[in-house]
């Protein structure tokens, strides 16, 4: 993804840099400097014959057949395209990576206050259903006492007891 950026980035560059292109064609740099040869941003640097050629524009990547990736250079001297892949992919797979474990541990925050809240919200639910109950079964004692009166089916407290011996 990362890959995809830079070569987006470095492609707009090259058509800017094309349509703005120096007086100097690239293939005159040759047997040259590598410096000298990626001044003008449209060139390619190949270290194996020390050939400075026009960057291949249509492809990502310059092809085998005009440089090994391990001997291109474009941009600076001192990075060959092989380990810019490389290093823009690790550099991309751990952005990747942070952005997913970031990702990961909010929703597990989220998900743990949440459930506190969730836990606050029915123990205080039971609190409130429990309290009912109970009165609900304290009305209905006193509506079955005043039956049991009505009909004289009321045991008053018995005034005797027995002797415990």
């Amino acid at each position: 993804m990362a890959l995809a950026f830079w070569v987006t980035g470095a492609l707009y560059l090259l058509t800017v840099a094309t349509r703005a292109r120096a007086a100097t064609e690239c293939s005159s740099l040759s047997n040259t400097t590598c410096e000298r040869c990626l001044k003008n941003v449209t060139c390619l640097w190949c270290n194996t014959d020390s050939k400075c050629v026009d960057y291949p524009v249509k492809n990502i990547l310059p092809p085998s057949s005009l440089c090994k990736l391990s001997d291109a250079r474009w941009g600076v001297c001192w990075v060959n395209f092989e380990a810019l892949i490389i290093t823009m992919s690790v550099v991309g797979g751990a952005i990747i990576l942070s952005v997913v474990v970031c990702c990961c541990c909010c929703c597990r925050k989220k998900k743990s206050r949440s459930s506190a809240v969730d836990n606050e919200k029915a123990t205080r639910e039971n609190e409130e259903r429990r309290a009912r109950q109970e009165e609900r079964r304290a009305q209905m004692k006193t509506r079955h006492d005043e039956i049991r009166k009505k009909y004289g089916l009321f045991k008053e407290e018995n005034p005797y007891t027995k002797f415990d011996s």
